[in-house]
C-alpha cells in the first residue's frame, strides 16, 4: 500500500513540474505573461505602456494565436527599467536609446559598470527626446561656444542628461570652459528664469512642461546644434544620437525652426522572451499604433519607417523576424 501511495506522490510531483515548466515558458499553453516597466504616471513611458499593455492583452489571442497576458508597472525609467530587465522582474520596458546603449555595453554610468545587461534586446524605436540647450530670449547666447565661460545647468548627477550634455558640449569643443551646475528640470528652468544660471540643457519631448511653464513669463531660445556635431558624436560611438527640428511654435520667445539633436525612446525586450511572443509583440504594436495615438501625441511618430533610427542595441529575433517581413533591411550592428 504503501509502495502505491510513494508511486502516486511521484506521478503528482512530476505532473506539478510538467506543468510548472509549461506555465514559466508560456508558449506551451498558448499564453505568455510578460510585465512592462515604464516611468511615472506624469510621465510619456506609462500611458504608452499601459495602453500598449492593453493591446497585448485585447488583441494578441485572435491575431497571433498567442495570449500574450501584459501588465505595466510604473517605475523610476530607463536606469531602473534596465536594471529590471537584468534581473528578470520586468520582461520589457521603455527606456531612452542612450541608457540602453550604456546598459547593454556597460558603460559611462555608475548602475552599469561592472554590471552590464547583456539579455537587453531591442522591438523599436518609439519618438524623439528632444535634448535642448535651453536660454531666455533675450541672452546674447547664441552657439554652443557661446557657452564658454557661462553657467549652465547640465542634468541632476549622474543622470543621462548630465552625460549627453558633456557628449554633445565636448564635440563643440567647451565642455571644460563651461561653469558646470548640477540640476533637476524643475531647479534649472527655475534658476534660468530668476538669471541665476545662463543656460540649462533638457533632455525630454518638447515641449517639456519644466520650459513651457517659465517660458510663459520668461520667452525662451533653444540653441542650435547642426550636423557637425552629430557626426562628430557619431565618429566617437555615440550611435544612438539623431537629428530633430523643433518648430518654432515649440515655446514662446523662439521665432524660427530650429535644428537640435534628440535620443530615442525605445521598446525593449529581455532576450528571454521567446521570437514567437516578440514576434506577436512587434506585430501588435505597429497594427495598433492608432490606440497609442489617441492617449498621448508622442506617438504620432511611432512608425514602421522610423523604427530602427536610433536603435542602439541588437533587435530580439522575433523582432528581425517582423521587420524582414515587412521589407526592411537589418543593419548588422543591430543583428544579435
Amino acid at each position: 500500500m504503501k509502495r502505491f501511495m510513494s508511486i502516486g506522490l511521484v506521478v503528482v510531483l512530476l505532473f506539478a513540474v510538467v506543468m510548472a515548466g509549461c506555465i514559466s515558458s508560456g508558449t506551451e499553453t498558448g499564453t505568455y505573461s510578460i510585465t512592462i516597466y515604464t516611468g511615472s504616471t506624469s510621465g510619456v513611458y506609462y500611458p504608452l505602456g499601459s495602453t500598449y499593455a492593453n493591446i497585448l492583452q485585447k488583441y494578441s489571442k485572435d491575431e497571433t494565436g498567442i495570449q500574450i497576458d501584459a501588465k505595466a508597472v510604473t517605475s523610476g525609467a530607463s536606469v531602473s527599467n534596465a536594471q529590471a530587465i537584468g534581473d528578470g522582474r520586468a520582461q520589457a520596458a521603455i527606456m531612452q536609446n542612450d541608457v540602453a546603449y550604456y546598459a547593454y555595453n556597460g558603460v559611462i554610468l555608475d548602475a552599469f559598470k561592472d554590471n552590464a545587461v547583456k539579455n537587453l534586446r531591442g522591438i523599436a524605436a518609439l519618438y524623439p527626446e528632444t535634448i535642448q540647450f535651453v536660454v531666455k530670449a533675450d541672452s546674447d547666447i547664441k552657439t554652443l561656444q557661446d557657452l564658454a565661460g557661462k553657467k549652465v545647468a547640465v542634468g541632476a548627477a549622474g543622470s543621462g542628461t548630465a552625460v549627453a550634455a558633456q557628449q554633445i558640449l565636448e564635440a563643440a569643443g567647451v565642455w571644460d570652459q563651461v561653469d558646470k551646475v548640477y540640476l533637476s528640470f524643475t531647479e534649472a528652468t527655475q534658476q534660468l528664469k530668476l538669471g541665476q544660471i545662463d543656460a540649462a540643457v533638457i533632455v525630454s519631448g518638447a515641449p517639456t512642461p519644466a520650459v513651457d511653464q517659465i517660458a510663459v513669463q520668461t520667452p525662451v531660445r533653444i540653441l542650435p546644434i547642426g550636423e557637425d556635431i552629430l557626426q562628430k558624436l557619431h565618429d566617437k560611438g555615440y550611435i544612438f544620437y539623431v537629428s530633430q527640428t523643433l518648430p518654432k511654435d515649440t515655446y514662446n520667445g523662439m521665432t524660427q525652426d530650429t535644428p537640435t539633436l534628440a535620443v530615442k525612446a525605445v521598446l525593449v525586450v529581455s532576450a528571454d522572451v521567446p521570437d514567437e511572443v516578440v514576434y506577436a509583440m512587434t506585430k501588435l504594436l505597429f497594427l495598433h499604433v492608432d490606440e497609442l495615438r489617441q492617449v498621448h501625441a508622442k506617438a504620432q511618430y511611432i512608425s514602421l519607417d522610423t523604427a530602427l533610427d536610433g536603435m542602439s542595441i541588437p533587435l530580439h529575433p522575433g523582432a528581425i523576424k517582423y521587420y524582414e517581413e515587412q521589407g526592411k533591411t537589418i543593419p548588422d550592428n543591430l543583428k544579435p
